[in-house]
């Protein structure tokens, strides 16, 4: 099709000024994360920190997907970057001139997750518009790795930078690479759909349309299942990322550094997985990939949790296999979502199971900090593997997920 023409150049054009906005936003949130632990050395300011993140996602979801698909995707994209940096850099020019106090913090880190909100499902939405079907799972594979290259940078760059300049200095280059990411989609020509005008000035039509997201998701029985399958894989795992650092330095009696060896090791095998789904994006069994993630990660947690007080190497080789797993169902599941659902009901469906998924986090952030104080974090590891293996088991025995594996 015409639309498809250069879509590498497109594709990779936007790809590029969205991996500079990652990085230098990773590398704030981790900036600000140090910033709030030296002024206020409360762990329920950087919970409420978190919590400020993925908010606006979980309560503003499906309302938000109704605006991505009603409107340019494109002016949406580059209107939420210039949020994200007009919201810096308002901070970084009160910071030249008082402390930054923690509401002012928390406020920014508000309304950037709102831009976020914003830019990731009308992102998602513009994906196949741009990029041909059988080279959707590869396109996915290659924006994991540009996720794992912000996850491995950011700590090490934030620590580097805070220690030498102030805050308001690592917000401007955050600010700049906004900038950045929204002038690539500016120079890019995404193709726009046709929305029906009559549908777009009747505000009653509104709650209709939100519903209609989760009525063409709850058509497609198996992409339907598989998000159950992935809010319950959301609630178990997600919990774990902030167990890390328990596990690292109570069960195995490490320091920061043995943290820092752990993150490392996820994020660099989540880059690797990435880096090999992009080359295998044309393999047609895609409920194998996802399974075997699901197996993958369910195994590691699980031998995790059995490991003695002196198996923390080991512990490094479940945390890489961790990683190694991650791309091979997050980038499999986006892939899926982009060719199995219409484009013109692809910011509502995205920004619902975002929704979704936001939601499933902070019950299980709660759940696993009320079991791991009782039983034991390594416990709580295991328990959680063994969940997951579960999740493995089920997920191929279903007819309906197995069926989106034929075109």
């Amino acid at each position: 099709m015409e639309r498809y023409n250069n879509w590498k150049l497109k594709f990779f054009t936007i790809w590029a000024g969205q991996a500079v906005s990652l990085i230098t936003s990773a590398i704030l949130q981790m900036a600000i994360i140090f910033y709030l632990t030296e002024k206020t050395g409360s762990a329920m300011a950087l919970s409420m920190a978190s919590l400020v993140g993925f908010l606006p996602y979980a309560l503003f979801g499906p309302a938000i997907g109704v605006l991505v698909d009603r409107y340019d995707r494109k002016k949406i994209m580059i209107s939420a970057d210039l949020i994200i940096a007009a919201a810096g850099a308002m901070l970084a020019i009160i910071a030249l001139y008082m402390e930054l106090p923690v509401w002012m913090v928390m406020v920014v880190l508000f309304i950037r997750s709102i831009g976020t909100a914003f830019h990731s499902p009308a992102l998602n939405a513009v994906t196949p518009l741009l990029v041909p079907e059988d080279q959707l799972t590869k396109c996915a594979g290659y924006s994991q790795s540009m996720q794992s290259i912000s996850y491995i940078l950011s700590p090490a760059v934030a620590a580097l930078l805070y220690s030498v300049w102030e805050l308001n200095a690592i917000i401007a280059i955050d600010v700049l690479g906004a900038v950045v990411a929204s002038l690539t989609v500016a120079f890019v020509d995404i193709p726009k759909l046709k929305v029906d005008q009559q549908k777009q000035s009747l505000h009653s039509n509104f709650i209709k349309e939100m519903k209609e997201g989760i009525v063409v998701l709850r058509q497609n029985k198996g992409l339907f299942a598989l998000l159950l399958l992935g809010t319950l894989y959301t609630f178990v795992y997600m919990p774990i990322n902030a167990l890390y650092p328990l596990i690292s330095m109570e069960y195995f009696n490490g320091t920061p550094m043995h943290i820092s060896i752990t993150e490392i090791a996820f994020a660099s095998s989540m880059l690797a997985g990435g880096l090999i789904l992009g080359r295998m994006g044309s393999y047609e069994k895609r409920v194998l990939l996802i399974t075997g993630s699901f197996f993958m990660m369910g195994a590691s947690l699980a031998v995790s949790g059995l490991l003695p007080q002196n198996g923390f190497v080991m512990f490094v080789v479940c945390c890489a296999i961790m990683g190694l797993s991650v791309p091979f169902y997050s980038g499999v599941q986006t892939a899926l979502f982009q060719e199995k659902i219409k484009p013109e009901y692809l910011g509502r469906v995205f920004s619902l199971t975002g929704s979704i998924m936001s939601l499933a986090m902070p019950l299980g952030l709660i759940l696993s900090g009320f079991f791991a104080d009782r039983i034991g974090v390594n416990h709580w590891f295991l328990i959680s593997g063994i969940s997951i293996i579960g999740i493995a088991i089920v997920c191929p025995l279903m007819t309906e997920i197995r069926k989106l594996d034929s075109k």
